[in-house]
């Protein structure tokens, strides 16, 4: 049985929002049990195309709201240690390796985790998603084998099963539906669901109460 207590738990992830269908529920359980959860966001999601609906952001004002989204996200969450690290959006892809890896790479010598949650590289749909799990993997392998932490990582492009296989990890979250509709509804310029505030508790948790993810393999 997966065991959510004793553990220190480092999100890398590009996007504001990247953490709410996905992981919120799990991360909540994580806080709950007592573990300690980083969350370090690459991007603060600048050049979404989404502005709110109705729209209320533009160009100039996004980066400053979605940031404050975020925030507000991870305290739904119940996330004490947000970590924003200042790249840009859309660019991960080709950010100077040195730079990028060595900034996840300081963010696991300094935290020491023993899971990190990550995008599947080449199944998470979004270059961003991709580089960023990449990126993650790139750093893990080069820690000796005994020092490397546990990869749990997302994945949800149109057919990914066939190729990788089913999820080895699902999560019941259940219990911590609340704090993940909180979640997305935090990410109010990117996200417009109002069906959520109808949705009766069952209906809640049949959508959002399980959360998926695949153990990367080291050799």
């Amino acid at each position: 049985m997966e065991r959510f207590d004793n553990h220190r738990v480092l999100v890398v992830l590009p996007h504001p929002d990247d953490e709410s269908f996905g992981v919120s529920g799990s991360l909540a359980k994580y806080v709950k049990n007592g573990s300690r959860v980083t969350y370090a966001c690459l991007t603060l999601g600048q050049m979404a195309r989404n502005m709110g609906s109705p729209l209320f952001a533009n160009r100039i004002t996004l980066p400053e709201i979605r940031k404050e989204e975020l925030a507000q996200s991870c305290r739904a969450i119940g996330i004490q240690d947000l970590r924003m690290l200042g790249f840009h959006d859309k660019t991960i892809e080709f950010e100077e390796r040195e730079l990028l890896d060595g900034a996840i790479s300081a963010l696991i010598e300094e935290l020491g985790p023993t899971v990190i949650y990550t995008f599947y590289p080449g199944y998470a749909v979004h270059p961003d998603h991709d580089a960023t799990g990449a990126a993650v993997v790139r750093c893990v392998e080069n820690l000796p084998a005994e020092r490397r932490p546990v990869v749990r990582a997302m994945a949800f492009s149109r057919g990914c099963e066939d190729i990788i296989g089913p999820p080895d990890v699902r999560v019941d979250v259940k219990d911590f539906v609340k704090q993940k509709v909180a979640s997305v509804q935090s990410h109010k310029s990117q996200f417009w669901v109002p069906e959520l505030k109808k949705a009766s508790q069952k209906e809640l948790e049949d959508r959002f109460g399980t959360e998926r993810f695949w153990t990367l393999k080291f050799d």
